[in-house]
């Protein structure tokens, strides 16, 4: 592959990634104004879109993939989810906890 042809496939990335986004918001949004279903549902649907839209943009915009180079880019975000999920608990549970004492 020359330069431009790697350059047409990272844009080509980028669009679909972008036209995927796009899409799946707003089906999400429509699924939440129009409901058709009960709200269990509804909740699952956004939730799968959700996910979905995040593995797309993983592999879109950050270009991570399964392939064992990309692999220490995965596991550097896996791990930094890891710790903001921790300390975003980790508040929550001070700040009920707080919540509690004083009331």
């Amino acid at each position: 592959m020359n330069g431009n042809d790697e350059r047409r496939a990272e844009v080509r990335s980028y669009l679909v990634g972008y036209a995927g986004a796009i899409v799946m918001t707003g089906v999400a949004f429509a699924i939440v104004q129009w409901p058709i279903a009960s709200p269990k549902l509804t909740f699952a649907a956004v939730l799968t879109l959700a996910f979905t839209q995040i593995v797309l943009q993983f592999r879109c915009f950050l270009h991570i993939s399964l392939r064992r180079s990309a692999r220490d880019d995965l596991q550097l975000i896996l791990f930094s989810t890891l710790v903001v999920a921790l300390m975003v608990g980790g508040t929550l549970v001070i700040l009920l906890n707080l919540r509690e004492r004083m009331m």
